[in-house]
């Protein structure tokens, strides 16, 4: 899951992020409305983690933005203003949550856990290729019902690529479900990543293929 954090309190923000990253979360961090905005439409997110008071305006305003450049994105509000009016408020604003500062960061967790089990997530929840299985909603990996451990940006890359096996999918793509905005990265970064995936898989003979595209991207199909 990727997850795109609007929040002005930098010393919070930077809380957040560390602890969602620990939990192999894909974190972008903005404290505007105009970059958040801007960032609506260049990113593919999973979640908005939103604080309503931003220094250029209501935060609620980017909602319409993000459902339309993101189908399917959840948006939990993180707010200081707790009261009923505010969070009917935030709620009828195209919320799916309400968070009440100060809060706790595993209710914040349990509540990501929450929307994501919601039924229009449901369909889907598994991809099978070969002999792998890939639970979506947990984002757990088996190969033969055995669990096998890949770290973060791996199964990230996993994910895109058996979300759309059997089709080119370009550098770009991937590199955008991989890495966050802050991230360093360098020409053969993704490559490297790739690299070691194929070979996991490949020891673990998980039947399937990712074939490298010369000038376009990689593709992932069954093993003949």
């Amino acid at each position: 899951m990727r997850i795109i954090l609007i929040e002005d309190e930098i010393r919070l923000a930077d809380s957040l992020r560390a602890f969602l990253e620990r939990e192999r979360f894909v974190v972008d961090h903005v404290d505007r409305l105009e970059t958040a905005r801007e960032a609506g439409l260049i990113g593919k997110f999973d979640l908005v983690l939103l604080d309503r008071t931003l220094p250029d305006g209501e935060g609620l305003s980017l909602v319409p933005l993000f459902r339309k450049t993101n189908p399917g994105i959840h948006v939990i509000v993180l707010s200081a203003r707790g009261e009923v009016a505010d969070r009917i408020a935030g709620l009828d604003g195209g919320a799916d949550d309400y968070l009440i500062k100060p809060f706790s960061l595993d209710e914040m967790l349990a509540r990501i856990r929450a929307v994501k089990r919601r039924p229009a997530e449901m369909a889907g929840e598994e991809i099978r290729a070969g002999s792998l299985v890939f639970d979506l909603m947990h984002e757990e990996v088996e190969i033969r019902g055995e669990r096998i451990d890949l770290p973060r940006r791996e199964l990230r890359v996993l994910a895109a690529l058996l979300e759309r096996r059997g089709r080119a999918v370009l550098r770009e793509s991937l590199e955008q479900a991989v890495f966050g905005f802050d991230d360093i990265v360098q020409s053969n970064t993704l490559d490297s990543h790739i690299s070691r995936l194929r070979r996991r898989l490949n020891d673990r003979r998980a039947g399937i293929e990712i074939h490298a595209i010369r000038g376009v991207g990689y593709l992932l199909r069954e093993a003949s």
